[in-house]
């Protein structure tokens, strides 16, 4: 889960009628007409070509590179370098493999908050923005590449580097992508229409609230909906890949085979990217204020951000939420992880079969909450408490497993189980949690604060998984299950603290209120001026 929106035209550009928007004088009285909170510009309208080179970047960007498949070849490694023992020295101490995987899951997610304040504060001003994902995204694409030189035990501590910095890679590029879509939406021939409307008082401003929320699903949803499929495509010529490989005949030829399918997916995400380097609209964001440049303009929005974001109560108490729960998840994914690695003992096949029918459920799961969210108008917190729900029920799953050895992802039959879960019931925690995101952003803020829910996400992120860590070192036998008592916990509190505290539509009053204050704010600073949702005229961004 844009400036005026990155994708919005300043609120100063010309439209198609001058007037909309401003206030119009009859012969006998002026009469205010409704200010739409997006207006358009012909030059930046979201283009049908436009938006499949957006979805086709997320088609190859799946994560099954760095964020499958590396971390699977780096549990791997560290399996045959530590042989019987179980322990390598890592960190200054003797650790066994899910406590490294841990502790380096944690190390990855700290530099990420260093990335995120560095480029996240600066994103929204000007037109270079698209320049980050590029980067960021040739940086990713070395590092998938790069695990053809790492598949023997030898090497696991390189794997370890490749496998912190490619983490760090594949976040940072998913959020710099996920943050275009609120602008890509309220650039649509729909959400203009819309508009229109509301300016000529046919429909009311929170009619048009929820066309722009569900224009926003939509897009978030279908983008998830078709990633699947194409990731369905991807892996399925894996398989063959694979066999190609004769992965099963020895554990080199899998350790290759692992190095292999990394970069054959590197380079499927370096051919589907292109389209959306070359047709993404440079949209202009905010204005630099007379006297700043890019890099302190940055620095002062990233200090506005931090001491007024307490005057944004509903974005800060999904904040915590997210904080919370979030955590819950990532460090949920990761201890199932290690549990299903050690289930199927890392056979390259027996992974990708697994990921087949996750993906598929993904697919029939996300289109499932779009269809039934569309059927009966349901609101994006609706959909994302019942996300929140199937989180739970995954960590009570877990939990069991700490008192039998019959159910509790001890078994072959759980981890096919699991995957189908999974896919069906949380993966769409990954689009409605980013909707949410959008939800409790002020417009033109998008990138900033994304990547301060990122940052958040990432830092609930390195607390779980060290957390647990401690928790399975500290346990008797060493039980990889004993982090599920504090994962569903975790989780059943932040679901019952963000059913009961946010509320979207004090958040929209909220958003307002802050714009209004950043107008101010603005021009104190000696800059241009601004229009009451925080834009200036076309004129000024160039």
């Amino acid at each position: 889960m844009a400036a005026n929106d990155p994708g919005l035209a300043p609120l100063g550009a010309l439209a198609e009628d001058p007037k909309k928007g401003g206030i119009e004088a009859t012969d006998s009285l002026e009469e205010e007409q409704p200010v739409a909170p997006d207006q358009f510009d012909e030059r930046y309208q979201t283009s049908r070509f436009e938006l499949w080179a957006w979805y086709a970047y997320y088609i190859g960007n799946n994560g099954l590179t760095l964020f499958n498949f590396a971390p699977t070849a780096f549990q791997n490694l560290l399996s045959q370098a530590a042989g019987d023992s179980g322990l390598l020295r890592y960190c200054g101490k003797e650790r066994d493999i899910n406590s490294i995987v841990l502790v380096s899951n944690g190390i990855s997610f700290a530099l990420q908050v260093v990335v995120f304040l560095v480029l996240g504060s600066f994103a929204d001003f000007g037109t270079w923005r698209p320049n980050i994902l590029i980067g960021l995204s040739f940086v990713a694409w070395g590092i998938g590449f790069g695990w053809l030189g790492v598949h023997t035990p030898e090497k696991w501590h390189v794997a370890a580097g490749l496998y912190i910095v490619g983490l760090i890679a594949y976040q940072t590029t998913l959020t710099f992508w996920t943050a275009a879509f609120p602008g890509l939406a309220r650039n649509t021939v729909e959400l203009r229409d819309k508009a229109e409307e509301f300016s000529s008082g046919i429909i009311t401003r929170d009619e048009y609230d929820f066309a722009d929320s569900m224009k926003r699903n939509e897009l978030s949803n279908i983008s998830f909906y078709i990633q699947s499929l194409g990731e369905i495509v991807i892996l399925a010529i894996i398989v063959g890949i694979m066999f190609a490989e004769h992965v099963n005949a020895s554990e080199s030829n899998n350790n290759w085979g692992l190095s292999v399918l990394i970069a054959f997916a590197t380079g499927v995400w370096v051919l589907l990217s292109l389209p959306w380097f070359f047709m993404e609209k440079r949209r202009p964001g905010q204005s630099v204020p007379e006297g700043m440049n890019i890099v302190s303009v940055g620095f002062w929005q990233l200090y506005r951000a931090i001491t007024q974001i307490w005057k944004l109560k509903q974005s800060l108490f999904y904040l915590i939420g997210y904080f919370l729960l979030g955590d819950s998840l990532n460090t949920t994914v990761t201890v199932i992880g290690t549990l299903q690695n050690s289930i199927v003992s890392y056979n390259t096949l027996q992974l990708n079969y697994l990921l087949l029918v996750g993906i598929a459920a993904q697919a029939v799961g996300i289109y499932s909450f779009w269809f039934i969210q569309q059927r009966y108008s349901l609101s994006t917190k609706t959909m994302f408490n019942a996300v929140a729900v199937g989180i739970i029920l995954l960590d009570g799953w877990g939990m069991i497993g700490i008192w039998t050895q019959k159910f509790g992802f001890h078994h072959l039959w759980e981890v096919w189980v699991y995957q189908t879960f999974y896919g069906l019931f949380v993966c769409p925690w990954y689009s409605y949690s980013q909707i949410m995101i959008s939800e409790v952003t002020p417009r033109g803020k998008e990138f900033l604060f994304f990547s301060l829910f990122s940052i958040i996400g990432k830092t609930s992120s390195f607390i779980g998984p060290i957390v647990s860590s401690a928790i399975i070192d500290a346990s008797p036998h060493h039980n990889n299950s004993t982090p599920f008592y504090f994962l569903f916990s975790l989780s059943l509190a932040s679901f019952l603290f963000l059913l009961f505290f946010v509320d979207l539509k004090k958040s929209r009053r909220e958003q307002e209120a802050f714009l209004e204050q950043e107008r101010i704010a603005r021009e104190n600073l000696g800059g241009p001026k601004v229009g009451k949702d925080g834009a200036t005229g076309a004129e000024e961004m160039f």
